[in-house]
């Protein structure tokens, strides 16, 4: 995980450095002493994790974070127990340490914010349920390869199984994200993720050559590009 620290006291900045040292997961990216200097690096670069004192110069950290578009998880880091309730209003918040915190209990710290995260990243993983013979296959999108159509049915490839269902290539072509998978053929829907190479007439996905048709050429490698 990469992480900043916001906190306008040297000693508990140093404090927060050497616990973070003695976690192998989690990388000090930058310390800012001000919310200002902060919110300028974030609105170029993006961490995983903020841990953040309230009281701090210009603007609280409690504030600051409600102007924060899409901010990360944070972990405060106070002297002052009484906003810890208003603190996890904010979905943001993951824990409220307050000072001073030992290392195990900052380890509690870091272990939520790693549940919260994958669990986060699970949320965010997008799937099809596809009904094949009154069976429903999950297939996570980022899993699927390509897509070929014959006459009525179309074929889900991923490295580990093939689905096929009664279905039109259109109806595909309009339904999956068009910034990720792109028809290269009457018959081929592929990932662009998965591809491996291309040559002038084909492209190859998994060690598999498939066609590219004469009016997508030209599309297909300003995508690539």
């Amino acid at each position: 995980m990469n992480c900043i620290i916001i906190e306008d006291e040297l000693p508990a900045q140093n404090i927060l450095k050497n616990y973070i040292r003695k976690v192998p997961d989690i990388c000090l990216i930058k310390t800012f002493q001000t919310a200002i200097d902060a919110n300028n690096f974030l609105k170029s670069e993006t961490v995983d994790v903020i841990f953040l004192d309230i009281n701090l110069p210009d603007i609280s950290g409690l504030d600051f974070i409600k102007t924060i578009k899409n901010p990360p998880k944070v972990v405060i880091t106070t002297a002052y127990p009484d906003y810890a309730v208003s603190s996890f209003e904010l979905d943001t918040i993951v824990d409220y340490l307050v000072k001073p915190f030992s290392f195990d209990r900052f380890l509690k710290a870091i272990t939520k914010v790693e549940k919260n995260l994958n669990h986060q990243e699970i949320k965010q993983e997008k799937a099809l349920f596809l009904n094949i013979d009154k069976t429903i296959h999950k297939v996570y999108i980022s899993d699927i390869l390509y897509l070929e159509s014959d006459r009525n049915y179309i074929t889900f490839y991923t490295s580990a199984k093939k689905l096929t269902i009664i279905d039109s290539l259109k109806n595909w072509k309009l339904s999956l994200d068009s910034n990720q998978f792109v028809q290269i053929h009457k018959s081929y829907i592929v990932n662009t993720k998965k591809i491996d190479k291309l040559t002038g007439t084909s492209l190859s996905i998994n060690n598999i050559s498939l066609p590219i048709g004469r009016t997508y050429k030209n599309m297909i490698k300003a995508i690539l590009k």
